[in-house]
Formats: C-alpha cells, structure tokens, sequence
C-alpha cells in the first residue's frame, strides 16, 4: 500500500510498496538473527534451547518460532553480557535507572548511533518540523536516552537544538519566550509542567511561537493532547520508543493524520502478542507490543517484551503501520478487590472534569483485608478560589464516574494547588502501599 496522497517523507523508504518493505524486513532479520546468535552467548543457549537457528527463518512469518527476549535477560547480563560487538566498537552506552533491580545497559557502534539518528530526523520530519527550525529538547540528558536522541534527531534534519534538559522550569519558559523555539521535545506531562509556570509568569502559553511538540517517554491520553493542544495553540504528536530497541525515534505520527506513531518498520520489526501466551496476535487486535531490532550491531535485541499494550494498524500516511496509542502497560495494571485497572483509565476521567488539571496521584492502600484506593488530584488554577462545595461536588463527580465506568469505589481528594508533585520526567502516577504478599 502506498502512502496517502499529498503526503511528504524524509526518506524514499517511507513510501515505498508493502512489497519491497517486506523484502527488506526479511533480509535485514535474517542479519539480526545471526547477529545475535552467533555473538551474543545468552542468545545462542536460548536459540538452541528453544530448537531454531537463524537459518530456521524462511519468511518473516517465522519469527514466532524464536524465544522472547524481556528486561530480566538484560538484567542477568548486566553491564555488556547482550552486546554482540567487541566493547572496543562500543562508542556510547546508555542506561535504565535501575529502580527496580540492575540497570538495562544498551550500547551503539557508530552505525547504531547513525541510525538513530536517521529514526529521529524522519520523526521530527513526519512531525512538520524541516530545516532550520529552532528544536528545544527539555528531555533528560545522560544515561537516559530522550536527550541525546532527540538532540542527534534535530542535528541531523539540520536543526538548531536548544539542548535544555530536564528540570529548571522557570528557566525554560523564560528560553522558550526569548529564543523562540519552533519545536519543543519533551515529556507530556512536563509540558503540562510548564503551563503552569507560564500561567505563574502571566504568560500566556498560547503567545509563543511553538507550533509543534513531540511527546513521549510516558503513556497519554488523547484528552491530553487535547489539554496541550490547546493551551499552547500547537500541534502535540506522539513520539514513541525504548531504550532496550533504541531509544525515541522507533514509531512516530505524521502532522497530516495524527492517527498513531508510525512504526519505522525498516529498522523495527514490530509484533502484537497475547501478554498471558505469548501467541502473536493478528493485526488490529489488543495484546503487548514486541519489537526485533533488524539493523542494530552492538545490540540485537529479539523478540523483545516491551509490556506496552497497543494494537497494529495499517498504514495511511506512510507506508509503514502504524501502533494505536498505548493504554498501559501489562506490569502497571492493578488489580483492586479483583478489578484490572489501568491509571490512564482513571485520567481519562480526570480529564473529562473541567474543574480538574491533569495532575494527579494514585496512592492504594490496604484497609483491613481489602483494598483502597485515594485519587488525588489538583484543581485547575482558575478556579482555585471556588467555595468547598464546589469541590465536594467535583469529587463526588469524579468518584461516580471511576465506579461507573471503571468499577471500583475510590475516595478522591481534591488537593492544593501544587499539592502533587512535579515531574521533571517521567511522572510518578502510582503509589502502591499494600504489602508484598
């Protein structure tokens, strides 16, 4: 299938046929699948454990037959087990934060980091940003991947990159006014950040001269695009990607539908499973995300477990599919009195509140032998002068709609303005206090 009439790419394989794509997936995985085995001794014993071989692969059809690759493999083989190269051809590394356990290390050779910056420029690009636009990278710098590979991204689109960073929030809106950035890239939720910090100045957020943003790094709902697209009077396009497969630059939406992160399905190799099975799931359907690197030397990653929950769609703007927004992932879903419960649920429903900003923290608890759930959530700032009853009502609103729509009773508590913390990053949704059992 060709792209959509009219529409523009940065790379001639963007609108090639399904055809030649496909081609180009099935020599490229081949590549990666030797890659991998043949370098990286962690693959090899899964490989032969699981009976296949590289040579196993006569279509790209086969690929369900290779074992998944998750976050605990990276773990056990922490710092450089993965890496298919000598470390000598290793010219950056970068990191998880380890919150959880060990750190995901992932590595690039030159090519890698080529690559992802290729990725980065043709979603800058598919987003309606073009050379000499003055690109503002508020994403974190260092071991995190966002800065560096928006930075690299915009560099070579031939870009002029504000390399900004995360955090000093007054100092970003105070270069945002005066430079007069075009694009600005950065967390969903740290732009909601930012707002308010405008507001705080008395600058109008809609006055500057932004007319694009790329968010990523976190899931968002489609009402916050809504929320951002029109305190800033931008276009808000969703940016997607991992460090285990790259870094931001895997899938991102074209300006002309903003209709789902475009898969750049040249480099990533994408499949929808069911999360329970492990059984590859026809395209349209609901299940967990996997990518196959098919061009990364340092490290080849396969059939690796994003935990991302989306479905594949066909293409329209590009020839490549496309991934619906991610809903949630499969390890952040709670189980509350035996209800699956996702937090973009409940802020969908924190957003349909008019009254409400979209800052908000989950806290669940254990109340004798059941669970609890607090939904704290601020108000927006205009009406933070409102009587008590106003936000008695709006509570009572928002915990009718949870049960209604969601299933659970919660106590929702509208808090001070300021009352939830702010995210530099990645924001922090959940609290989970109930004891390990």
């Amino acid at each position: 299938m060709a792209a959509a009439s009219g529409a523009t790419s940065y790379e001639p394989i963007e609108t090639a046929s399904r055809d030649e794509i496909t081609a180009l997936q099935f020599d490229r995985l081949r590549w990666s699948l030797h890659q991998a085995y043949d370098n990286v001794e962690h693959y090899r014993r899964k490989f032969d454990a699981h009976g296949v071989h590289p040579d196993d692969l006569k279509s790209v059809t086969d690929l369900h037959r290779f074992p998944f690759t998750t976050k605990s493999d990276l773990r056990d083989n922490y710092p450089f087990g993965m890496f298919a190269v000598p470390r000598e051809q290793v010219v950056r590394v970068h990191a998880s934060s380890g919150t959880t356990g060990q750190p995901t290390v992932v590595g690039y050779t030159q090519k890698d980091v080529d690559m992802w910056a290729t990725v980065m420029a043709r979603s800058i690009y598919a987003a309606g940003g073009r050379r000499g636009d003055m690109v503002h990278v508020g994403y974190g710098y260092g071991l995190f991947t966002g800065g560096l590979g928006a930075h690299y991204g915009a560099e070579r689109l031939g870009c002029m990159v504000i390399p900004m960073s995360g955090g000093q929030t007054e100092k970003q809106v105070q270069l945002i006014v005066d430079f007069q950035p075009d694009i600005i890239m950065v967390t969903p939720s740290y732009m909601l950040n930012l707002a308010d910090e405008f507001k705080r100045q008395n600058v109008t957020p809609d006055s500057t001269r932004l007319r694009v943003g790329l968010f990523g790094a976190e899931p968002w709902s489609e009402l916050m695009r809504r929320e951002i697209e029109t305190t800033f009077a931008i276009d808000a396009i969703d940016l997607y990607g991992l460090s285990e497969v790259i870094g931001p630059g895997v899938a991102s939406e074209c300006a002309e539908s903003k209709d789902g992160p475009v898969i750049w399905e040249d480099h990533f190799y994408p499949e929808i499973i069911d999360p329970a099975t492990g059984e590859v799931l026809p395209d349209g359907s609901s299940g967990e995300l996997v990518f196959t690197s098919l061009s990364k030397e340092a490290l080849p990653i396969i059939r690796y477990r994003t935990r991302d929950l989306t479905r594949l769609l066909p293409p329209t703007s590009r020839s490549m599919r496309r991934m619906d927004k991610i809903t949630g992932r499969s390890d952040d879903m709670l189980i509350i009195r035996g209800v699956n419960v996702f937090p973009s649920q409940i802020e969908e429903l924190i957003l349909q509140q008019p009254m409400l900003s979209p800052h908000y923290l989950i806290e669940v608890w254990r109340d004798g032998h059941l669970d609890a759930v607090d939904v704290n959530v601020e108000l927006k700032r205009e009406y933070r002068f409102r009587l008590a009853v106003d936000k008695e009502h709006v509570a009572r609103a928002l915990q009718h709609h949870i049960k209604s729509f969601i299933g659970i009773s919660v106590q929702v508590r509208i808090v001070d303005i300021g009352g939830i913390e702010r995210s530099l990053g990645k924001a922090r949704r959940v609290i989970d206090k109930r004891p390990c059992e």
